[in-house]
C-alpha cells in the first residue's frame, strides 16, 4: 500500500511541486496520474521511491516511512519498488539479458558485479521476465539494436526481475508511436491483472489513461483535483484539469 498523508514538496528554488496531497493506493490497483506538464505528476511518482524528498507530511509504502530513509536503508528500500523511466535507462552495448539481470546487482558482491558473474537463478528470473513482456527472443541482442518499444519492454522486464509488488512508471510511453504505446500499455495491464502488481504511472496521453487504468488521479498545480474511477471522468473534469489559467 502507498499512503500520502498531507504531503507537500517544495523545491530549493521555492517552486511548489506538491501541496497537501492525501492519497491511498491499495495493493493491485492500476492508477494513472494525469495533468499538464509541470503539474506535479513526476514529482509525486518520484516521492514514492525517495528520488524526491518530501518537505512535509507522511509518506508510507508498505508501512515504511520513506521520508526517514537515508543512505543504505534508502537503497535497500528502492530494490523493492520497480521504476520504469521515459528514457529506458539501459546500458546500450550490453545484451538485453544482462540489462535485465542488472536488477540483481544490488544484492551481489563487488567481485561478481565487476566480472558479471550472475547466478543461474538470476538468469532464469531475467528470462522469465522477458517472457512475460513478450521479448524472450531478444535476450542475446544488444539493447541499442532494439526499437523504442522493445527497449521499454526491457526496462519493464528489469523492474519485474526485482520481484517487487509495486511498479512506478514516469511517462513510459511518451516517446513511442501510438501503436507501440498501446502495446506497452497492454503489457502493464497484463502484469497488473495476472501478477497483482500495483501500477502507478503518470502519462500525458489521456485516452490511454482512461482506457487502461482503473483509477485516475488528476493533478493541477501540485494539488489533486480528481481522484476516482476512470469511467467517471467527464469532459468537464478534463476541461478543468487542462484549462489554462488566464
Amino acid at each position: 500500500m502507498i499512503k500520502f498523508e498531507n504531503v507537500s514538496k517544495v523545491y530549493p528554488n521555492g517552486t511548489k511541486g506538491l501541496t497537501n496531497i492525501n492519497l491511498t493506493i491499495e495493493q493491485g490497483e492500476f492508477v494513472a496520474i494525469i495533468g499538464t506538464s509541470g503539474a506535479g505528476k513526476s514529482t509525486l511518482i518520484r516521492c514514492v521511491n525517495g528520488l524526491n524528498n518530501i518537505t512535509q507530511g507522511n509518506l508510507l509504502v508498505n508501512d515504511t516511512d520513506v521520508a526517514k530513509l537515508k543512505g543504505k536503508e534508502l537503497r535497500q528500500f528502492r530494490r523493492h519498488v520497480g521504476m520504469i523511466f521515459q528514457s529506458y535507462n539501459l546500458v546500450p552495448r550490453a545484451t538485453v539479458l544482462k540489462n535485465v539481470m542488472f536488477a540483481r546487482v544490488p544484492d551481489m558482491n563487488l567481485f561478481k558485479v565487476i566480472f558479471g558473474l550472475f547466478s543461474k537463478e538470476d538468469k532464469l528470473a531475467a528470462l522469465d521476465s522477458l517472457n512475460k513482456v513478450g521479448i524472450l527472443d531478444k535476450a542475446f541482442i544488444r539493447a541499442d539494436q532494439l526499437s523504442g518499444g522493445q527497449q521499454q519492454r526491457v526496462s519493464l522486464a528489469r523492474a519485474l526481475t526485482q520481484d517487487t509488488d509495486i511498479l512506478l512508471a514516469d511517462e513510459p510511453v511518451s516517446a513511442l508511436d501510438p501503436v507501440t504505446a498501446k502495446e506497452v500499455m497492454d503489457d502493464f495491464k497484463r502484469i497488473n491483472e495476472d501478477l497483482n502488481k500495483t501500477i502507478l504511472l503518470n502519462i500525458h496521453h489521456v485516452e490511454l489513461a482512461l482506457e487502461y487504468a482503473s483509477r485516475i488521479v488528476a493533478i493541477k498545480k501540485g494539488e489533486i483535483v480528481y481522484d476516482g474511477p476512470s469511467q467517471n471522468v467527464t469532459k468537464e473534469i478534463l476541461d478543468e484539469v487542462y484549462r489554462k489559467e488566464a
